[in-house]
């Protein structure tokens, strides 16, 4: 399902802890780091589609997280050619994005990456709120950024946490947090 402009509606989750880390998977088989994320199927509200994608890739029900806030509009990134079936190439141009910000009400021992025959993830980890860019695939950067910046206000308070650390695009995560593996 497609819009007019040739981008598929998609949502985002943010998904933080009490000390206001996130959540951020492995994707199964790769070396790359990203939030939960998925389409939208036909019918469906963004809302409906969030909680499917948090129980299809986190095992998580929607009583035990708690939505802290969403992105006001769509946000959108394009896909390069050589990621695009060929079938679809000039009509697919990429995703558009409502992102959700969401409370863990449970416990770590809650998220299971396995509660689907198709699995996302194969471990997972707590980071600091401005994830390092660095670890997310390029072309997805950019929507990182804005999302986490739209959403910062809602869970921090002061002033000094809404401003991203030094050379945040650019910088590596540290490697030293203890991976979840189901």
């Amino acid at each position: 399902m497609l819009d007019q402009h040739g981008y598929r509606p998609n949502v985002g989750i943010i998904l933080t802890n009490p000390l206001r880390q996130v959540f951020w998977g492995k994707r199964l088989g790769q070396h790359s780091w990203q939030f939960p994320q998925g389409g939208i199927n036909r019918g469906e509200s963004p809302r409906e589609a969030m909680f499917r994608e948090l129980w299809e890739e986190l095992g998580l029900f929607e009583n035990q997280v708690r939505i802290i806030g969403r992105t006001e509009d769509w946000l959108r990134y394009d896909v390069p050619d050589r990621w695009v079936r060929r079938d679809l190439r000039g009509i697919y141009k990429g995703q558009k994005q409502i992102w959700f910000l969401l409370e863990l009400l449970g416990k770590n021992k809650d998220i299971n990456l396995k509660a689907t025959n198709h699995p996302e993830f194969e471990a997972w980890r707590w980071n600091d709120y401005w994830v390092p860019l660095s670890q997310v695939i390029e072309f997805k950067r950019n929507v990182y950024k804005e999302a986490l910046t739209e959403l910062a206000p809602l869970i921090f308070p002061d002033k000094k946490s809404l401003t991203p650390p030094p050379r945040w695009e650019r910088a590596e995560g540290p490697n030293h947090f203890r991976l979840y593996r189901n």
